[in-house]
């Protein structure tokens, strides 16, 4: 089983490698560079693919974005220390297949690269009902205009309100600021306002925002 494992750090990436390899059937390829990474998975097939949630450059979102355009049926799981519940569902629609914590037993990460192998999905107990998406319906003002915010937007908007610059929100959300931007756009349209200020005014007049400031 081949296994490719991408961390700035190179003593986690070291010591994580020892790990698997111990196992006689696992090989591990390490990599502490993010823009050598597409050139590699380019080169060799990978059975699962491990990749650090914060990394200078690029995050494990970004990565695995970029990564399933050149292999789009790559098994990527992320491999981090910290809380993952708040990023939890814009991981998902990056597309990665499961999360790891690197906490996690020698036992617990083996047990999580076969099943990742099998294309089983690992996702710790208490993020599983985070897969239940609500959309927030903003009516118009008339019945037959109906427009929903995703719960992504609604997190977007939260940190508009906050007064946090594209730059800062797209780190704290970990989305390109390009992504970023087009999402504005799309809930600028879809909330027919044409500016920050005005956005959040309209999330707070229809109840997206509460009315009092965020801190």
């Amino acid at each position: 089983m081949e296994i490719l494992l991408v961390d700035d750090h190179r003593s986690v990436v070291e010591g994580t490698q020892m790990l698997i390899e111990s196992e006689p059937d696992m090989n591990v390829t390490i990599e502490t560079d993010v823009y050598r990474v597409p050139d590699l998975v380019r080169l060799k097939k990978f059975d699962v693919m491990l990749l650090d949630l914060y990394m200078p450059n690029m995050n494990g979102a970004d990565l695995t974005r970029k990564l399933l355009d050149y292999v789009p049926d790559a098994v990527i799981l992320i491999y981090s220390g910290f809380d993952i519940a708040p990023h939890f569902n814009l991981l998902m629609e990056s597309g990665v297949s499961g999360f790891i914590a690197k906490t996690s037993t020698r036992e617990q990460l083996i047990q999580a690269i076969r099943c990742a192998a099998r294309k089983e999905a690992i996702i710790p107990m208490q993020l599983l009902k985070q897969l239940r998406r609500q959309e927030i319906v903003v009516l118009g003002d008339t019945d037959s205009e109906k427009t929903t915010i995703t719960p992504d937007e609604e997190k977007l908007l939260r940190e508009l309100a906050k007064g946090k610059s594209n730059k800062e929100i797209s780190k704290t959300l970990m989305i390109s600021q390009r992504s970023l931007e087009y999402s504005l756009t799309e809930i600028f349209q879809k909330l027919h306002v044409g500016s920050r200020v005005e956005v959040i005014k309209k999330a707070k007049s229809i109840g997206i925002l509460p009315t009092e400031d965020l801190y």
